[in-house]
């Protein structure tokens, strides 16, 4: 059986749905499925098992036929070269203008998106409208084709305008799928999920309007039907109701040192605020979460440390925000017992790898829609340091120097850079019970009494400084920059 969804009556102009009609008056005994135009295959049976074999079914029986008619096979594609994260974060710096709040991209740059982005009728089989009227809901009518996001957002609004009708609002303008010769397939969403839905949608859409072309040529609902059901009531309520979202919804942040310790539980702070993560570490980070992606990274080998960056921008679309948080706490040795080595290696991870990451970094987080902002982890031993950390102290204090200077430089490019200096934060992966008993014995103290030895008699943990580093990526301290700030429970040699 085969019909349409809709008509219009001739007498009054309105929708008959068709379906409702016809289907009664037509289905038989033998009845086992229903194409409706521009909608799909549905199947139907006495148990949902039936229902879901005769499905499978009437799919080979499309396949079979799409075979014969020579539409079935696609390809093949060559391997393309990848595309600039900086292309990617200046798309998504446009995309989220349009919307009016951050975006995240998910981008697909292999040989298929490639070759559909460049075909030479791509403007006219994308323009038509998308496989079936419901994906409008995740896809926008169209995908905009290359990166004049305001064009896009322009018609757009004429669209919105020819179709309106008294009480509807209209969407963001900007678009949720994007063809580039270049970046390939781009999809965008408030959160991953959203990206990552509207991504495989259109990588189907795009075998389907392929297969379309090649059977004789694709031709989707109407404008004004793909309007309906974008702007269908449902729709509009959960528009209406939807609450305020996270704070970093739409936002990507880069971690390093992430697997455990302040590092893991930055990540889990910035997650739970609605931003995106990627987070770095010697070891693969064991964090099932899909806004969440764990690259194994030396940060003292500088290819690493690009590669990673770069993943930021090819996983989520740019960079937001940077928090520096790997570092090394070397065993307790005086200066007059402190091999060269020793030195050479604590500087080379908790100085020179942050200077390569904010120098690759620094172009995306111009680029961030609300502006960059970077964390600093520093250490009490910055102001107050202690007897036996000198390269410790050296190469967190050189740190700190470091972000002061880069928030002078990088003010006028909207990057706030801010310190953060803990104290005694037991939780991590630098405190061994060798180095808490030598840093307590180096003070003359047994290691319960090292644990609280603050002005508050409180423990620091991990939490307490992961909490602080993601409200200074917030908006309550939108007008923070070079600021140091203690999480020590208060030091007597800092105060």
């Amino acid at each position: 059986m085969e019909i349409k969804w809709h008509d219009l009556d001739p007498e009054s102009g309105q929708r008959r749905y068709l379906c409702a009609e016809r289907f009664a008056a037509e289905a038989g005994p033998e009845t086992v499925g229903m194409v409706l135009l521009n909608h799909g295959i549905f199947s139907f049976g006495e148990t949902a098992r039936e229902s879901y074999e005769r499905m499978i079914r009437l799919v080979a029986l499309a396949e079979r036929y799409l075979e014969s008619q020579g539409a079935w096979s696609l390809g093949p594609y060559s391997a393309p070269p990848a595309p600039a994260p900086v292309d990617l974060a200046r798309l998504r710096r446009d995309v989220s203008k349009a919307a009016g709040a951050p975006m995240i991209l998910v981008s697909r740059c292999d040989a298929r998106c490639l070759s559909f982005a460049r075909r030479e009728d791509v403007g006219t089989l994308s323009q038509q409208g998308p496989a079936t009227p419901d994906h409008v809901i995740r896809t926008k009518a169209i995908p905009m084709l290359g990166r004049d996001v305001d064009a896009f957002a322009r018609s757009y609004k004429e669209y919105f305008e020819r179709h309106q009708v008294p009480g509807k609002t209209m969407l963001d303008p900007a678009p949720r799928v994007i063809l580039d010769p270049a970046l390939g397939l781009v999809t965008a969403g408030r959160t991953v999920k959203d990206a990552a839905i509207a991504c495989e949608i259109y990588e189907h859409t795009m075998d389907i309007l392929e297969r379309a072309a090649l059977l004789g040529g694709w031709r989707a609902l109407s404008s004004r039907d793909l309007f309906d059901m974008e702007y269908w009531d449902l729709e509009q309520a959960k528009l209406k109701k939807g609450g305020k979202p996270p704070a970093l919804t739409g936002e990507v942040a880069l971690v390093t040192g992430a697997a455990s310790g302040i590092g893991r539980a930055c990540v889990e702070s910035l997650l739970a605020r609605g931003a995106a993560v990627v987070g770095l570490d010697l070891k693969s980070i064991p964090l099932d979460h899909s806004s969440f992606r764990g690259v194994v990274c030396d940060v003292t080998r500088e290819p690493d440390v690009c590669s990673a960056v770069a993943a930021a921008a090819e996983s989520f679309g740019g960079l937001d925000m940077l928090v520096l948080n790997a570092g090394i706490f070397p065993e307790s040795r005086k200066i007059a017992e402190l091999p060269l080595e020793e030195w050479r290696r604590t500087m080379s991870i908790n100085l020179d790898a942050n200077v390569v990451l904010m120098r690759e970094s620094h172009p995306l987080l111009a680029l961030a829609p609300r502006g960059g902002r970077v964390v600093v982890i520093g250490s009490k031993n910055v102001p107050a340091p202690g007897p036996g950390a000198g390269a410790y102290s050296a190469s967190k204090s050189a740190l700190t120097q470091l972000a002061r200077v880069a928030a002078l430089e990088w003010g006028k490019d909207g990057i706030r850079v801010n310190v953060i200096h803990p104290n005694a934060v037991f939780d991590t992966g630098v405190w061994t019970e060798e180095v808490l008993a030598a840093r307590a014995a180096a003070y003359g103290m047994d290691v319960e009494s090292y644990r609280k030895n603050n002005v508050l008699r409180t423990e620091v943990a991990s939490r307490d400084v992961a909490e602080l580093a993601a409200e200074l990526c917030g908006p309550l301290f939108a007008k923070t920059t070079g600021a140091q700030i203690p999480v020590d429970g208060g030091n007597d040699r800092v105060i």
